[in-house]
């Protein structure tokens, strides 16, 4: 019978934590591709919590985002908004850059 209540106990502490988790909605980070850069180049976040990229390709030609250190790679089609979800991630610094015009589209997601 006490296992019984114990297990009652935790499942009572246990769950309203879970279910919060659950909850929580994506960090939304909004970029653009203009003139195949990034824009901005530099994207902030916080550490531990789940992030949505919201990239809009602003450019009249096709753009894949890529970056290894956020094992991510994702075709942006000319005039859309495509939507990558990351994380959560630890502090520090993740490359990413455009798989077709990667000498001008590089940018750096710094998480904190």
């Amino acid at each position: 019978m006490r296992l019984l209540s114990l297990s009652a106990c935790l499942l009572g502490v246990l769950l309203p934590v879970s279910v919060a988790l659950a909850d929580e909605a994506p960090v939304t980070l909004e970029i653009s591709i203009t003139d195949h850069k990034f824009v901005p180049e530099t994207l902030t976040a916080p550490a531990g919590k789940k992030l949505i990229l919201a990239v809009t390709n602003k450019d009249t030609t096709a753009e894949e985002f890529d970056s290894d250190s956020l094992k991510r790679e994702k075709l942006i089609p000319a005039g859309k908004t495509v939507p990558i979800a990351v994380g959560p991630l630890k502090a520090g610094s993740y490359p990413f850059a455009g798989e077709y015009h990667g000498d001008s589209a590089k940018g750096v997601l710094t998480v904190q």
